[in-house]
């Protein structure tokens, strides 16, 4: 027998046994799809052939296959691929908090890689990476049709070497060129403060093994702390590029004592829905979510829990819009592949796929801090206190003060100020909750 033909009747002979499977899951398959199915696979069996025996370089068995099942599942959807053992691996740690690389969440685009979110504190996140920035080039490769895998491993490498990442940026007038130096990245997934006297902040990055147990700790850390009783909060979930579906529905339901979370709905019938359970660790007091197109997956699931659910209002803007499950099946060698199962569903039934959420309270994040944004009254800085021989007050308050204020920027921490002076959308919310705040004393 020659080797042509020995190569040809092993290759059919493993894609046979896979084609027998199918066959055996649908016994009730019909004859002609049976026989168009068998077709299709001999036509793989020998292009796979004619690649190996013809192409430039010899190639292995396994890199032909790894290459074919990578290309059968990108080719679906954006969030669909198939996983090396090495791949696979790195996504394990990546999701208990603790990993290599730069700090980027990814996905497929037309023309490169895009930039779903930088995850804060993170080496791509302190040079300036920002969420929408099309990856075109990665050192001198192109990212033009490059998959994810391969993105991701040219991306990671030993700490303290860098990489250099060319990217477009919506409103630039050219590429930009940042040179980033790898790090190990442990990802902090809920950090958290005092906003104001009563008022918490908190903080999730990304939703990994424990957030929700973190958040719950945090939380009752925060009300021992605070000299007030808790009477508003901010559940920051910008530049979140998601995460764990459980732990979207922990968080979820931190702050919910009835209702629907979220729902997901498949072709192959494993429809699935949660709800939350009593107990609202905050006991109903305002909430504002802060969101934007960074926020992304888990972190739309709880925005859209707590919007539909009416526990809070949305401020920033529109999110990123990924709507659908991804299921990870491992494979008998220590491979995997993440196929989109289902597509998921807000509370009131909504579908975000591609469409995001909006909040109700749309601001477009700015640069603030400027000279003239800190002196105040558009930039004068002059109030009646500053004039010479102005009246004193009324009250016998001193200049500036006013009866039954609270010196709030006393009690702030360092790192409270700082987030404070240069985010103007995190103003807005504390605005916002001061007012929901001074309305219900009245009421």
């Amino acid at each position: 027998m020659s080797m042509l033909k020995r190569r040809m009747i092993l290759s059919l002979g493993a894609v046979a046994v896979v084609g027998a499977g199918m066959l055996a899951w649908r016994a009730d398959i019909e004859p002609a799809v049976a026989a168009t199915n068998y077709q299709q696979l001999q036509k793989f069996a020998q292009v796979m052939e004619l690649v190996r025996r013809s192409y430039v370089e010899e190639v292995s068995d396994e890199k032909l296959i790894d290459g074919a099942l990578n290309g059968m599942l990108t080719s679906l959807d954006p969030h669909s691929n198939y996983m090396t053992k090495e791949v696979f691996g790195e996504m394990q740690v990546e999701t208990k908090g603790e990993f290599g690389g730069l700090g980027i969440e990814i996905s497929s685009a037309e023309g490169g890689v895009r930039v779903v979110a930088p995850i804060e504190d993170t080496p791509a996140w302190k040079v300036g990476i920002k969420a929408g920035d099309l990856i075109i080039k990665i050192d001198d490769a192109l990212a033009r049709n490059m998959e994810i895998g391969e993105a991701v491993k040219r991306m990671r490498g030993k700490p303290g070497t860098k990489v250099v990442l060319t990217i477009f940026r919506e409103g630039e007038k050219g590429p930009l060129t940042f040179t980033i130096e790898r790090d190990v990245i442990q990802v902090k997934s809920v950090k958290s403060d005092l906003l104001a006297p009563g008022m918490l902040y908190l903080r999730v990055t990304q939703f990994q093994e424990h957030t929700g147990e973190m958040l719950k700790e945090q939380i009752a850390a925060l009300k021992a702390k605070s000299k007030e009783p808790i009477r508003g909060a901010v559940l920051d979930l910008r530049n979140n590029p998601g995460g764990l579906l459980n732990q979207a529905v922990e968080v979820s339901d931190i702050f919910l004592d009835s209702g629907g979370i979220v729902s997901t709905k498949s072709r192959a019938g494993s429809d699935l829905s949660y709800s939350a359970e009593k107990g609202d660790l905050l006991d109903g007091v305002p909430m504002v979510v802060l969101i934007n197109g960074g926020s992304a997956s888990a972190a739309e699931i709880v925005g859209g829990a707590l919007q539909d659910n009416h526990r809070a209002v949305l401020m920033g803007s529109r999110s990123f819009g990924k709507g659908s499950v991804q299921s990870v099946f491992p494979l008998a060698d220590g491979t995997a592949m993440k196929l989109t199962t289902a597509l998921y569903y807000t509370p009131s039934g909504r579908s975000i796929q591609a469409t995001g959420i909006k909040p109700e309270i749309e601001v477009e994040q700015t640069k603030v801090g400027s000279e003239s944004e800190e002196k105040g009254n558009d930039g004068f800085g002059i109030s009646e206190r500053d004039l010479k021989g102005h009246l004193q007050n009324g009250n016998g308050e001193a200049a500036g003060e006013s009866k039954g204020s609270e010196k709030s920027a006393d009690t702030l921490s360092p790192e409270m100020k700082k987030r404070l002076a240069g985010d103007n959308v995190l103003q807005r919310a504390a605005d916002l909750l001061k007012g929901l705040q001074a309305l219900s004393a009245r009421s």
